[in-house]
């Protein structure tokens, strides 16, 4: 027997309703993008390569072929698929959610907003793609209006399977908000190594504190200030509004232990990018966490980056002691000729340091075609002695003796300057030397060479009035000079970025407006130069020798050199 029982009206409609989501629920995984798809799409958009790993067949000027190889999607629309600004050229979003709206002279909402109206008016009006005329327009350079893009633009042959996967992939670029970004706030998070000097510590955090500090003071103003607040609107559009937070995230323990750590502290606060950073050792681990989570790591405080060609989340402000001994061998063999046959010594201390710059050296100088190097490691503990440097150079009769030690090697060094049978010069880091550089022995200054990868300090004083303003009024002798630098320029940068952002924050598109900016003149670095995929923001040193006199100054002996 079957029981048949009448539910009230309000169950039914509840059962009803239940049904419709699971449906929406179930069309929706349905009509997302499958990993493999997701996959092969960006295999395409970014290397042009066919999910069977064959070259996209593509043809530029209507009907020249090329290899779709050279002509990635990624290489004009960017990773985030937002597009790019290079000078007067504008190259248009070709993500999902913007192909599928309609394109106005104009953004809805932010018409009164400079930094958006001025990029939306000059665009040409079209209708919302379909999937239909997406295709049309990859396959053939057509546009729904009918105009060609075909002068800008190359047409790639796709067969369906195949366009069906591109077009599930730009559907998914840039389409829903990333973790640490809400309509009210944008959270970030630094990353503080346990041990570091406290005071290197402080220098790295009181810039970061005072440009989120800035940005929300604004965004408080404006609550209580309608003025401010259409003034701030105009300015950076709904940016104004937005709140910001900076969370501090402390590593203990062995490096090993560190990926689980910083699991934890993400699953309990997304952030949407790490800011700065410290350590004065490891780093590895928190570069491959930003690697695993895509989040964008904007300028950590350390000497040893970790130097991918491929990785992109995280962006340093130079290669590190390593980039000093490259722009050594660049300048050296600038001058080999002159060597007459004679070799080139390196000396290095045993320890990360000596190593990265004795490494930087020798493959530089093998890549520009450099001799033979004849290499001298001296153990950790053992101290470089007059007598060890006279032997070997005696012996080894070097043009140039590089040698990669701290300070304590300074004495060593001291009696080349009257020996007849010396090196023509003597080359070592200035970094390595650290605040001794200014103790350099007077009879050893004009035989001493050193790299210097930061602006000369008599030449950077003129950045003091922007550096102090960010410590507001503490004095900029109780911190680091070095260290605040560098974090005044990761807040200036960051600034900029959101402000070009327009609106759209997404963690790709962050290192695709970084990479657009034009070089910047900076604290500390003689140019911060950015491009698309480039990772490191100074690439060069100077050579420069201590003046003369109780007050020396650095003095160059060289232009900015690029390894």
């Amino acid at each position: 027997m079957t029981l048949r029982t009448k539910l009230p009206a309000e169950q039914v409609l509840m059962v009803l309703l239940s049904i419709a989501l699971c449906l929406a629920l179930g069309a929706a995984a349905w009509a997302a993008p499958s990993d493999e798809t997701m996959r092969f799409g960006e295999q395409m958009y970014r290397k042009g390569l066919l999910p069977s790993g064959a070259p996209i067949k593509a043809y530029v000027s209507g009907d020249v072929p090329v290899d779709g190889t050279s002509f990635t999607c990624v290489s004009c629309h960017l990773r985030s698929g937002l597009g790019s600004i290079e000078g007067e050229v504008i190259t248009l979003p070709t993500n999902g959610r913007i192909l599928y709206q309609p394109r106005r002279p104009f953004i809805p909402g932010s018409e009164f907003v400079p930094s958006y109206s001025n990029y939306a008016k000059y665009l040409p009006e079209r209708p919302a793609y379909t999937d239909d005329s997406l295709a049309a327009l990859i396959l053939t350079g057509i546009d729904p209006t009918g105009r060609s893009v075909l002068k800008v633009m190359p047409r790639y042959d796709l067969g369906d399977k195949d366009m069906a996967i591109m077009i599930s992939y730009l559907k998914s670029l840039s389409d829903q908000p990333p973790p640490g970004v809400t309509k009210e706030e944008i959270r970030f998070a630094t990353v503080i190594v346990e041990g570091t000097d406290p005071v290197a510590v402080q220098s790295m955090l009181a810039p970061l504190q005072f440009s989120i500090d800035r940005k929300n003071s604004l965004a408080t103003a404006a609550v209580k200030n309608h003025r401010v607040a259409r003034m701030g609107y105009n300015m950076l559009g709904d940016l104004s509004a937005l709140k910001f937070s900076l969370s501090r995230w402390t590593l203990k323990g062995a490096p090993a232990t560190w990926l689980s750590q910083l699991e934890e502290y993400y699953r309990k606060e997304p952030v949407f990018a790490l800011l700065g950073g410290i350590s004065e050792g490891e780093w590895e681990p928190v570069h491959r966490f930003c690697e695993e989570k895509k989040i964008p790591n904007l300028f950590p405080v350390v000497d040893y980056p970790v130097l991918s060609d491929t990785d992109w989340y995280t962006l340093y402000f130079s290669r590190g002691v390593r980039q000093e001994g490259e722009a050594a061998a660049r300048y050296l063999h600038g001058m080999a000729e002159l060597f007459k046959g004679r070799p080139v010594l390196q000396l290095y201390r045993a320890g990360r340091k000596g190593q990265a710059l004795a490494a930087g050296f020798r493959e530089s100088w093998k890549t520009a075609g450099g001799g033979a190097i004849t290499e001298v490691r001296l153990p950790a503990n053992e101290k470089l002695t007059a007598k060890k440097v006279r032997q070997l150079v005696n012996r080894k009769n070097p043009a140039a003796l590089v040698l990669w030690d701290d300070a304590a090697s300074l004495p060593a060094l001291s009696g080349l300057a009257a020996q007849k049978k010396r090196p023509g010069l003597v080359l070592a880091s200035g970094t390595y030397l650290g605040k001794a550089l200014w103790t350099i022995p007077e009879e050893l200054r004009a035989l001493l060479y050193l790299t210097y990868p930061y602006r000369l300090p008599q030449e950077d004083s003129r950045f003091d009035v922007n550096v102090k303003r960010v410590l507001q009024g503490r004095p900029l002798e109780l911190y680091e000079q070095r260290i605040v630098r560098q974090s005044y320029l990761t807040g200036e940068v960051l600034g900029k970025a959101l402000m070009m952002m327009r609106g759209e924050y997404y963690r790709d598109y962050l290192y695709d407006v970084i990479g657009m900016m034009s070089d910047m003149h900076y604290p500390l670095y003689e140019r911060v130069s950015f491009g698309p995929g480039q990772r490191y923001a100074s690439k060069g040193s100077y050579i420069v020798q201590l003046g003369s006199g109780r007050n020396p100054v650095l003095e160059r002996r060289s232009e900015w050199v690029i390894p």
